[in-house]
């Protein structure tokens, strides 16, 4: 026979409210395997719509085929290929480039949703605006490489035709790849806001931690900057570390923005 307390205690909707809210508010338990399988999807789904997207991009070959060819001999040298597939082999990288420009959003938000089982739902709440920010600081980044970074960089490597007679013949294999790098890099880089907003929402960074630490930030950067950039140089170094050092000071703006909200929120749960 059932307990009357017991019986009570089910029909209580307010405590079944608080217990049904704690098993909302738990992360999803998967297994490893479960995760294997999940990411697996996810990088399927991906490629699926950066495959879907290049369909769409690969009917605008020929006008992306001109722009980009005459956009790198604008910058300097004139451009050649040494293969009998290598103009037919760049026609393909241009438009999978612009296939997975075209496809970002839909590749950011599958990376949300390959992180989303794994967290509370008060922060996958926090996260829902990560596909659109993420897209729009990638593109961001994309801009900025297309329009200042590359052509200064190009620009600086073309400036030594000329000396001792040298001519500037770049291949059109060697420029597409340096092009690609400095589009995929600083488009990554871009997202240093973002990751510094989800940070300081989860408490694990601020705004004073982040000026304290200044000098070692620049140091880091500017080891970063080494690493990633797709040459050498001190030109392409510090065309890559001066909007990462520019970012920098943007995400403590962030990282400020959010520590204030937090603040206020635990005042008005303390009252």
């Amino acid at each position: 026979m059932t307990d009357p307390a017991d019986l009570g205690h089910a029909l209580d909707p307010d405590e079944s409210l608080e217990e049904g809210e704690r098993v909302a508010d738990e992360p999803s338990r998967m297994s490893f395997l479960d995760h294997l399988d999940e990411l697996r999807r996810r990088i399927m789904y991906a490629l699926y719509a950066v495959i879907g997207a290049c369909v769409v991009t690969f009917y605008f070959w020929d006008q992306m085929f001109v722009y980009l060819a005459t956009y790198f001999q604008q910058h300097g040298g004139n451009l050649i290929y040494t293969r009998p597939m290598g103009a037919f082999l760049f026609n393909m990288k241009v438009g999978a480039l612009a296939g997975l420009l075209l496809a970002s959003p839909f590749v950011f938000a599958q990376l949300w949703l390959f992180i989303a089982p794994g967290l509370y739902a008060r922060e996958k709440r926090v996260v829902i605006p990560f596909v659109g920010l993420s897209s729009i600081l990638f593109g961001g980044g994309a801009f900025f490489a297309h329009q200042v970074a590359f052509p200064a960089m190009w620009k600086f490597f073309a400036s030594y035709a000329g000396l001792g007679g040298l001519q500037f013949f770049p291949t059109i294999d060697d420029t597409f790849a340096f092009y690609v790098k400095t589009i995929i890099g600083l488009g990554l880089i871009f997202q240093m806001p973002l990751l510094v907003y989800f940070l300081a929402r989860f408490g694990i960074v601020s705004a004073g931690f982040m000026l304290r630490h200044y000098k070692y930030a620049v140091l880091i950067i500017v080891v970063l900057a080494a690493v990633i950039t797709p040459s050498g140089d001190m030109v392409t170094l510090g065309v890559f570390a001066a909007p990462m050092l520019v970012l920098y000071g943007v995400s403590i703006g962030v990282a400020w923005i959010v520590g204030g909200r937090r603040r206020r929120d635990r005042d008005r749960e303390d009252e």
